[in-house]
């Protein structure tokens, strides 16, 4: 007797792929005894096509799984007429091969104890290649499609005996199907051919797969009831499958561990995922272990598999995937995506050595060993606006986040986001944080040489436009004018920049390097809040080129967000949303630079120093500007002429990077808003020019790149006539007029410091005199306020509160002849010592002078003297008590929710950033590795 083939046909919106379909099971050389065509709720014209190809049976259905639809056409196909009855199973864009059905009636008619056949499933749009071929699962329950995305070469036509085959031209014996009850309701896509296969095995019947039967598909059971799928969802769905099986499938015994390792698990396989660069995979790790530990439909799946059971785990144990070959597996897929990702003909890259990097990186390394020689053996660097470190390191890490910030009288807030890179630049030196900041001066050219190298590398071919653009960027006048002056913030975000942009650049392409972007762009913004704006609009710009990458950019800018939130929140609070532009550390008045300063370069109202050198050499002021003007123009003319050079297009962002950066440094030399004493400081603006120079220095790259052979000369004219315009500045350090020298850990003068290592809170209270006549009060704790401790919501308020009152008062007393007892007021703020500092010629040396013979008169002031930090008096009937202090960080529940939000933040995205070797998977379930409870003979997958 002939078998029956009843085929089943589901669809939903699947227009486009129906004709051909359609057309593919018209032409079977063996047609099936009955069609059932059904439509799965389409909106599109599917309906119409199914109605006029003639179908046996007609069905319209609401659900909108593929298994679901084939339980309802069964229900109108008319009844089972022996054990001889099979189902073909087909969906909208399965188009069987004329022969498909009669391959797969002559493999299951010579093997009566198989119970289902699947075809070898080709690629839609590439009839050649092996879309899947075969299903297995690991011994903890990942399914694996055995044969995927390979070239069709018979090279599996000897395998026949699967675990699963997929569910897309499935024969399947009609009586197992209707005895197991179908596909599992709760595996709606993926898995549930695995799922079904597994259960036909366990019931004693067996899988085959014909090769010889085709059967062209657009993609798996995830695709059937919609037109894509991103990755994120595609897993989702994989482990949600996975998860249910595992319950299903464990023993009663086990099924509480199973159920109480879900959200541990989650938690692993999140960090998993992050390190694999897959973060689209995280949200559904957690959705996916809380359906699965509230679902509905795990009983009823375990009470069928009960039922139909009739031999053990052992049995399919032989046609499961062991660990080793599991990992051989994934191994191969790797390198396969990674040789079809690579690109046909490698593009040529400079090379460190034999490109001149390294020689280059040395040459930079000398002069700054030269330049700041003076520094050699310091543990510490001061001076301008730079002071040093926390002692200790765990001193300098309490000052991250919301608390108790211990600068002048004390508040309660959060800490400036230039603190939390302070931190990890002291904890490279751990046992003495400030001495990375001598490390980081001595080191500073040939790190940013080194940085602008690679950065340069990614855009010629060629060593002279590298080298050249390392020369011009470690030396680079604002570079070195904010060294001279002690601008931290503004030296390392110049040293940065580079580095933020190669990562950029790449982070449209992986995940990595947008991790990567997101943490040197905190870093950069953290160190000079001032680029903000302009590292905005070119973030926005390059997510316009990129629209169909821009979840990876977005990321960019989360971790700096979470960073300034708490400053944001707290100066938005007081009005002053500028303020967060200011630049965080020591406030310093300087004379703001001209236009043509900022044109050539400088961020300080100054020609790179040539008015010095122009006074000693007896020249005339007005000679200085020419010399910085002839000595700037190769390095202009060169970049400009990029514009008019063949590939002039790749020019043009970098010049609009260096505009972002000039209007950044006009901006900032005219926006006024920390106070130092009775006078405004203005923003530094070095950092705008760094990002101006770069964009500069990128022109030039581009445009050497050009010359090709007539580069040396046009090379060799930049960088020298660009190293000669900073020759002042490299001087500064050994001639003794750079702002910056070494020094010790103290502030204060070396009694203050003695008596404070045993008082750490001893309080000094540094009087200084004012151009406008008045004094400025500001208190210090043990040997000094140090840089990690300062904030801009200290230096940008306009207000005073109640602790600066009173001590403007006892400023006031203690600086004039009041006759007011001050003692009482001295021990509430535990000050023993009070520092009359230096002041210039003019009104704040009478002002001064004033205040000495105040202190002088006052009799509970004992006066120590003249000393480098100024006039020192000491109280010596101090109370014993301690200075007013407030909650630390962990102290407060506000400050372990922003601690704990930022960690977690920078946390996650320092995973995603650490570079792996592994690629993304894009099979149906991602590879399991988690150490949870295994499965394994009678404990099921």
């Amino acid at each position: 007797m002939q078998p029956r083939v009843t085929a089943i046909l589901v669809a939903r919106d699947g227009a486009e792929f129906l004709d051909r379909t359609l057309a593919a099971v018209a032409s079977q050389l063996r047609l099936p005894d009955a069609v059932v065509y059904v439509d799965a709720g389409s909106s599109d014209a599917t309906s119409a096509l199914l109605a006029a190809a003639g179908p046996t049976q007609l069905v319209s259905t609401t659900r909108r799984s593929f298994g679901g639809g084939v339980t309802d056409g069964l229900h109108a196909a008319s009844p089972a007429e022996s054990e001889d009855d099979w189902l073909w199973l087909l969906s909208h864009d399965s188009a069987p091969h004329p022969r498909a059905l009669s391959n797969l009636l002559s493999a299951v008619e010579i093997a009566p104890s198989v119970a289902i056949a699947g075809p070898k499933l080709m690629r839609w749009d590439r009839p050649d290649t092996i879309a899947e071929y075969g299903e297995t699962m690991t011994r903890f329950g990942a399914s694996i499609a055995l044969v995927e995305n390979e070239l069709d070469q018979a090279q599996h036509d000897l395998q026949s005996d699967f675990l699963a085959v997929g569910s897309a031209g499935m024969l399947v014996r009609r009586s197992v199907w209707q005895a197991l009850g179908g596909f599992d309701p709760a595996l709606p896509s993926v898995d549930a051919a695995l799922d079904f296969s597994v259960r036909v095995r366990l019931a004693g019947h067996r899988v085959i797969g014909v090769p010889t039967a085709r059967v062209a598909t657009v993609g798996g059971p995830e695709l059937f009831d919609r037109r894509t799928i991103s990755y994120g969802t595609r897993a989702r769905l994989g482990r949600a499958a996975q998860l249910h099986r595992r319950l299903v499938y464990s023993r009663a015994i086990m099924l509480p561990l199973h159920w109480l390792s879900l959200v541990p698990l989650a938690i692993v396989r999140a960090i998993i995922h992050l390190i694999r660069k897959e973060p689209g995979a995280v949200g559904g790790e957690f959705s996916t272990a809380l359906r699965a530990a509230f679902s509905r439909g795990v009983g009823p799946a375990r009470r069928n598999l009960r039922r139909n059971r009739k031999l053990g785990w052992k049995a399919i144990r032989p046609l499961r995937m062991s660990t080793a070959e599991a990992r051989e597996h994934h191994a191969q897929q790797r390198e396969t995506a990674a040789a079809a990702a690579s690109p046909a003909v490698p593009r040529t890259r400079v090379g460190f050595l034999s490109g001149g990097g390294a020689w280059t990186v040395l040459l930079t390394a000398i002069i700054g060993i030269i330049s700041f020689g003076p520094l050699l053996g310091a543990s510490a660097v001061s001076g301008g606006a730079l002071a040093p470190l926390s002692a200790t390191i765990g001193t300098l890490w309490s000052s991250v986040g919301y608390g108790w910030h211990q600068i002048n009288v004390g508040f309660t807030g959060p800490s400036d986001p230039f603190t939390a890179v302070l931190a990890v630049l002291g904890s490279f030196t751990f046992w003495s944080p400030s001495l990375s900041i001598v490390v980081l001066y001595l080191a500073a050219l040939p790190l940013a040489a080194l940085g602008a190298w690679w950065c340069a590398v990614r855009f010629t071919e060629r060593a002279w436009p590298a080298a050249v653009a390392a020369i011009l960027w470690s030396l680079a006048p604002p570079f070195l004018s904010s060294l001279n002056g002690g601008h931290l913030g503004a030296v390392i975000a110049h040293l940065l920049l580079p580095w933020l942009v190669i990562a950029v650049l790449a982070a449209a392409r992986n995940w990595s390097a947008s991790a990567g972007a997101a943490l040197l762009f905190a870093a950069v913004v953290a160190s000079a809040p001032s680029l903000i704006p302009a590292l905005l609009v070119a973030l926005i710009a390059w997510m316009v080129t990129h629209p169909r990458r821009i979840h990876r950019l977005i990321m960019v800018v989360i971790p700096a967000a979470v960073l300034f939130a708490p400053v944001v929140v707290a100066q938005a609070m007081r009005g002053h949303w500028l303020a967060i532009l200011t630049d965080p550390g020591i406030a310093v008045v300087q004379d703001a630079p001209s236009g043509w300063h900022l044109v050539l370069g400088s961020p300080a109202a100054s020609f790179t120093g040539w008015e010095s050198v122009g006074s000693m050499l007896g020249i005339a002021d007005a000679t200085a500007p020419v010399v910085a003007a002839v000595l700037f123009l190769p390095l202009a003319v060169v970049a400009l002429a990029a514009l008019f050079l063949p590939g002039s297009r790749r020019a043009v962002p970098a010049l609009v990077l260096a505009l972002l950066g000039f209007l950044t440094a006009v901006f900032s030399s005219h926006l006024q808003l920390s106070l130092v004493g009775s006078q405004a400081a203005g923003i530094w603006p070095a950092a705008g020019l760094s990002l101006y120079w770069l964009g500069l220095v990128g022109a030039v790259v581009i445009a050497l790149d050009v010359f090709k052979r007539g580069v040396i000369v046009p090379a060799l004219v930049v960088g020298i006539a660009s190293t000669l315009v900073v020759i002042p500045l490299l001087a500064a350090p050994l001639a003794g007029t750079s702002a910056i020298q070494a020094s010790s850990q103290a502030q204060l003068p070396a009694f203050v410091t003695a008596e404070a290592s045993t008082k750490p809170g001893l309080g000094t209270l540094e009087l200084t005199a004012q151009p406008d006549g008045g004094l400025a009060a500001t208190l210090h704790r043990g040997t000094g306020t140090t840089l990690d401790e300062y904030s801009t919501l200290v230096t940008t308020s306009t207000t005073l509160t109640a602790a600066q009152k009173e001590l403007a008062t006892l400023a006031g007393n203690i600086a004039s002849r009041s006759g007011l007892d001050i003692a009482a007021e001295l021990d509430k703020q535990h000050i023993g010592f009070v520092l009359l500092a230096d002041a210039p010629a003019g009104a704040a040396r009478e002002t001064r002078q004033r205040a000495a013979d105040a202190l002088d008169g006052n009799a509970i002031l004992a006066p120590i003297g003249d000393t480098s930090q100024g006039l020192l008096w000491h109280y010596d009937n101090l109370a014993p008590g301690t200075a007013p202090t407030g909650d630390s960080t962990l102290g407060t529940p506000l400050g372990i929710l922003i601690l704990g939000v930022t960690a977690l933040v920078f946390f996650v995205t320092l995973l995603l950033a650490v570079p792996t070797s592994r690629g993304r998977r894009r099979s149906t379930v991602a590879e399991t590795t988690d150490e949870g409870p295994s499965f394994d003979e009678d404990d099921s997958v």
